[in-house]
């Protein structure tokens, strides 16, 4: 059976999320995304012009017959920011959907996660469907479920740092205690062997950016990008042997001759 992605309903066969900034051209940006095998593309409302469309936007970059648009809240830093650029984002046409970010530093920015509960509240009840950037702490996952996320999506590590996964052990707890909704990876992924480990841990999709515009190639990286996703599934799916402190023969001796 085909393994889907469901999101607040909606099917995804991909369980890449990639992002729009940082690519040296709108062009190589459009190349990635084929390449990376992606169905969902997340915008950052502040960095498109949603009232002079005579002018060159990203957005005529992104082909809506096959990618989902997903805007995210970018540079907010407090929930009435947050929830006004939501706002903003549905009433341009793009989508009732947001990736819901409120920064609470702007040298490592990691969420202000009281702002954030406090947006998703709001958008919640004014019918979004919210995916909260947050950080790894389970109560605040359990929080932003209880007021109506539509997926948890913690950090790996501080956005753009390429650093992989530094928390380990926080996303094997959320993986085991986090069932109502998907948890997607968000932020900190520089390599496909990040993205590997990532779905290895469970995650169910991971959404990154940086690892992909800013390679030297991002084409090529989105395609490994999107290998590294399937296989980390189809990994975890199957199932890792245990860990053992001693060698074990990849052939057994029992009824060997002597």
């Amino acid at each position: 059976m085909e393994d889907i992605l469901v999101l607040a309903g909606r099917q995804f066969r991909s369980r890449l999320i990639i992002g729009t900034g940082k690519y040296r051209s709108l062009p190589e940006m459009a190349r990635a995304h084929a390449a990376s095998g992606a169905e969902m593309v997340t915008v950052a409302v502040r960095r498109v012009n949603l009232t002079d469309r005579t002018k060159e936007s990203l957005l005529d970059y992104i082909d809506r017959e096959k990618f989902f648009i997903l805007p995210n809240t970018a540079g907010c830093y407090t929930a009435e920011e947050a929830v006004r650029t939501a706002r903003l984002a549905r009433e341009a046409g793009l989508s009732q959907w947001v990736k819901l970010e409120v920064i609470g530093d702007e040298h490592t920015l990691f969420p202000d996660t009281e702002q954030l509960l406090q947006a998703t509240r709001v958008l919640v009840k004014e019918g979004f469907v919210v995916l909260p950037y947050t950080n790894d702490d389970l109560i605040v996952a359990r929080k932003l479920i209880d007021a109506g996320a539509a997926a948890v999506m913690p950090l790996a590590a501080p956005i753009g740092s390429g650093l992989g996964v530094q928390n380990e052990a926080n996303l094997r707890i959320l993986r085991e205690k986090i069932t109502e909704v998907p948890l997607i990876v968000d932020a900190g992924v520089g390599t496909a062997s990040d993205a590997v480990i990532a779905m290895e841990l469970g995650a169910d999709g991971v959404l990154m950016n940086t690892a992909i515009a800013q390679a030297q190639d991002p084409v090529l990286m989105a395609e490994a990008m999107r290998h590294a996703i399937e296989a980390g599934r189809k990994a975890f799916l199957a199932g890792r042997i245990p860990r053992r402190l001693y060698a074990s023969a990849s052939s057994p001796l029992e009824g060997v001759l002597r």
